[in-house]
């Protein structure tokens, strides 16, 4: 075959030209290859398809973000490793202040008062000093109470004085006129010497004189005392009153110093929780409060003491001198070191059950902070035994079959089941005595989600 020429190339090139068709048709013209209904169907297929798919994805992520209802428990594993073992026990109490001093509102002396109305308070928390004003309250009453006894008891001293003048000038006179009428007798006596030589109407007329004379001095002598017993009973009449109001004026004199209240020791002012207008709260200024109300105290928070319940099934457990950990709930990381120091004798009834006795404890903290305050709700773990470089394991990775205690270990791909022997435990960890080895992953019964 010879090679194509440059006119033959040419001559095919315009026969493919004319056999190209010479018009083409609009494309709405043309005749669709499916039927209309058919690819409406379609697309709506691929529209529920993209629905479902999303709502899986949602549910998917629901569920692995924690959002909805999950039935499934994912379980978890963990490692045997050497550490030290400790077990606790775990109490619940509040703090105290072992040095403390209570401050009451002030009992008004000679009269009774509704309330006390504060004027000056220390604010909770605030660090005193021995002598320093913790508390004033309003003294007006007292002082115009003083002032109005005051005023009585000078008025009462001026009548007592007039009173005593008055029956001082009554005596001098009634000494006179008893003096007149002794003299006035002694004069008829001597008169009546004369009625031998005197007439008779003259003798008569003096023995008429001399027993007048006498019934004169009679009542004279008889009304002299009862005056001054008269006298002095008015006199003492007025000086009860002075007494009275005296002691009434010294009262409120007392009542005034005792309005303003010290602080009888160095600590921390703290206020505490009384109830007030139907509710619970502190005492501010400006409220009223009834005499006799432990409103405050002052503490020494250097000295402070956990005081605890504990359940007569733990007390085997408890020894003194045990060391434990205060954790204080108002601040989940503070936690204070504290020794086991105090238990009572005898216990009381329980809560819950009137057989099961609870007996009060005390533990001395040590350490303090400003806000280590009384009355905060704490809990305490007191250490009960320590096994130092112990393989532990989670307690929760522990089962039981016929008696038997295993562990589900890791082996390959799998979990092999081993037989186990376990020494102390608690709420969290176990220690193995043998069936483990240090690394081992071994599977936990339950796990999280």
């Amino acid at each position: 075959m010879s090679p194509p020429t440059l006119q033959s190339s040419v001559t095919e090139i315009e026969g493919a030209e004319q056999a190209k068709p010479r018009s083409l048709k609009p494309a709405s013209e043309l005749t669709p290859i499916l039927p209309p209904s058919r690819g409406k169907f379609l697309w709506i297929g691929a529209g529920v398809v993209v629905a479902l798919v999303a709502l899986v994805w949602l549910i998917s992520s629901a569920r692995k973000s924690g959002i909805g209802p999950s039935t499934e428990t994912v379980p978890t594993t963990a490692v045997a490793e050497r550490r030290d073992f400790v077990r606790v026990l775990r109490l619940t109490g509040t703090t105290q202040a072992i040095a403390a001093h209570a401050v009451l509102a002030p009992r008004i002396a000679g009269q009774s008062f509704g309330s006390l109305v504060i004027i000056k308070l220390a604010p909770a928390g605030t660090r005193v000093k021995k002598g320093d004003l913790l508390v004033e309250f309003d003294r007006q009453n007292e002082i115009k109470t003083f002032l109005d006894k005051q005023a009585e008891f000078r008025d009462l001293e001026d009548q007592i004085a007039k009173k005593q003048a008055d029956a001082d000038a009554a005596r001098a006179k009634d000494d006179t006129d008893l003096k007149q009428a002794e003299d006035a007798e002694k004069t008829a006596e001597l008169e009546m010497q004369k009625n031998e030589i005197v007439s008779r109407i003259d003798a008569e007329k003096h023995r008429e004189a001399l027993e007048e004379a006498k019934a004169a001095y009679q009542q004279l002598r008889q009304t002299y005392d009862l005056k001054r017993k008269a006298a002095q009973a008015g006199i003492r009449g007025l000086e009860i009153q002075r007494d009275r109001a005296r002691e009434t004026m010294l009262h409120a004199q007392r009542n005034e110093e005792e309005m303003a209240i010290h602080s009888t020791m160095d600590g921390v002012a703290v206020l505490n929780t009384i109830w007030k207008n139907g509710r619970m709260g502190e005492v501010q200024v400006g409220e009223e409060i009834r005499p006799g109300v432990p409103f405050m105290q002052v503490i020494d928070p250097n000295q402070m003491i956990a005081r605890v319940e504990i359940n007569q099934a733990d007390l085997l457990d408890l020894k003194v001198g045990m060391k434990a950990q205060v954790h204080l709930d108002a601040y989940p990381g503070m936690v204070f070191p504290a020794t086991f120091d105090e238990l009572d004798s005898i216990g009381h009834a329980g809560r819950f059950s009137q057989t099961v006795r609870e007996f009060d404890a005390a533990l001395t903290i040590q350490g303090s902070d400003p806000r280590l305050m009384p009355d905060l709700s704490a809990a305490v773990e007191v250490e009960i035994a320590r096994q130092p470089n112990a393989l532990v394991a989670p307690v929760d990775s522990l089962m039981s079959e016929h008696g038997q205690n295993f562990m589900l270990v890791k082996a390959g791909l799998g979990f092999e089941k081993r037989p186990v022997t376990i020494g102390p435990r608690n709420d969290l960890d176990a220690v193995i005595v043998s069936g483990v080895r240090e690394g081992d992953v071994v599977k936990r019964s339950r796990g999280e989600t």
